[in-house]
């Protein structure tokens, strides 16, 4: 028998004298217990272990040496995770041990924390337009679907219409998340890639609950009709969410200003790094009234009285609605969340202030409309929907290439740069299309190295 470094109690005489304490003479008899038809009669088919830290080390070492990080390349994928750049400070905050190391905030390990995510609150609530901004659910996909559930909770009705030009994962998260709920899907128009106001008047009903669309939406494209879209969800009783990314939110006006009753999204853009499916988390966001407040289904801190009069503290509001007090009455099992990305969060609003966030919304801005004119030079593609306002990203159309979008990217990536996203496994109507994303990290120079690859590729 092995003693294995990693797993505690694998010592064979510590097993012994477990097993001696429980009444047992053997694992076996310690199993008869379970059923023989849910028991796996074979030893797990796993490799030999390694009994040694530098051996275990290198293993791992070995297998991240096959990625290739967007630090080692130039990287223009987004798509939902994007490449900002982060502060040093973020980086410095989050690392710190009353920040890091604290599970939830509870009293008996609070340095500051309840502070912390306060003012993370109130800075989205400034950047948002929003009086009341909860603290991180999982990521922007789970903001979302929870959005739409609190919608229907409001509103008492059981449809939900959702625009197909969000990030499809978004789409499948909400209907497998409320399954209890009938998704609608508005189409967008293909020759602007924005909403179909048609299509959404023949959609809304009685039983509508919400609209829901990105802006921009996953094509980068900027929805100018929001004004419009909630004055029609609005007439038809039901409330309008909108999901913004909130790096946009320096140069795009915030979903509230133009009759959003719910803002949501993903805050990963806001210093925190890309991490392999990681580091994210999203937002709620809703005007200050009970009927919204009350059915956010993650933890809302606000600043309250304490015992000394004149003297306030920090800590959680509303806690009657969760599990806390409800138990599985609760609107939402309030559990772990990514809180450490609304501290990360906060000091990157805080480093960046209103004019910084102006500011890198209008770089990002200018690089994505000169990358779209500069590729649609390349021949052989060219770049729709160029009418439209863009943040970030946009399309490309390699139908006249002669190539598809996957060797496109496989010849861009044997010259070190990561290609746009492609499109026509998601979206048929876009099939040989890629999403390209630009953002500040980005300098004239990489966007003409690009444009160069890519008439070389398609030569």
């Amino acid at each position: 028998m092995i003693t294995y470094p990693y797993i505690p109690n694998s010592a064979p005489q510590t097993k012994a004298d477990m097993l001696r304490e429980l009444g047992f003479e053997s694992i076996e008899a310690l199993f008869s217990a379970i059923p023989p038809e849910l028991r796996l009669h074979r030893p797990l088919d796993l490799p030999a272990p390694l009994l040694s830290e530098f051996a275990l080390r290198r293993h791992v070492e070995s297998l991240l040496a096959k990625n290739t990080p967007a630090s080692q390349a130039l990287n223009f994928l987004g798509a939902g995770c994007y490449q900002h750049f982060v502060p040093a400070a973020c980086d410095e905050i989050n690392g710190r041990n009353e920040f890091l190391t604290a599970y939830s905030g509870k009293a008996y390990e609070e340095h500051g924390r309840w502070q912390a995510l306060f003012e993370y609150s109130s800075l989205m609530a400034e950047l948002l337009n929003m009086d009341v901004v909860s603290l991180p659910t999982y990521d922007g996909l789970q903001a979302a679907a929870s959005a739409m559930r609190m919608a229907a909770s409001i509103t008492g009705r059981r449809e939900i219409i959702v625009a197909t030009s969000i990030q499809p994962d978004k789409f499948t998260k909400a209907r497998e998340y409320n399954r209890h709920l009938a998704l609608k899907p508005l189409d967008f128009e293909p020759a602007t890639g924005k909403l179909n106001l048609s299509r959404l008047e023949e959609l809304l009903s009685p039983q509508t609950a919400a609209v829901y669309f990105d802006n921009p939406n996953f094509f980068g494209i900027i929805e100018t009709d929001g004004a419009m879209v909630a004055e029609m969800a609005h007439k038809a009783g039901a409330l309008l969410i909108v999901g913004a990314d909130p790096i946009s939110l320096g140069v795009l006006k915030p979903p509230a200003d133009y009759g959003a009753d719910i803002t949501c999204g993903d805050i990963q853009s806001l210093g925190i790094h890309m991490q392999f499916g990681g580091g994210h988390a999203g937002y709620i966001a809703t005007h200050d009234d009970r009927r919204f407040i009350m059915e956010i289904p993650i933890r809302v801190v606000g600043f309250v009285p304490t015992r000394v009069e004149g003297e306030y503290g920090f800590g959680e509001v509303a806690s009657e609605r969760t599990s806390f007090s409800k138990r599985e009455k609760g609107k939402e099992w309030v559990a772990t969340t990514a809180n450490l990305w609304a501290i990360t969060a906060a000091v990157y609003l805080a480093v960046m202030g209103p004019q910084g966030m102006t500011e890198i919304g209008q770089g990002i801005l200018q690089r994505g409309r000169y990358a779209m004119q500069r590729l649609a030079q390349v021949p052989g593609i060219s770049a729709p929907h160029s009418a439209a306002g863009h943040f970030r990203e946009f399309l490309v159309d390699f139908s006249g290439s002669g190539k598809t979008v996957s060797q496109v990217n496989h010849a861009l990536l044997e010259r070190g740069i990561f290609g746009g996203y492609d499109l026509g496994g998601k979206f048929p109507q876009f099939a040989n299309h890629a999403l390209y994303c630009v953002t500040e990290i980005h300098a004239r120079a990489d966007i003409d190295l690009l444009a160069q690859s890519l008439t070389e590729v398609l030569s």
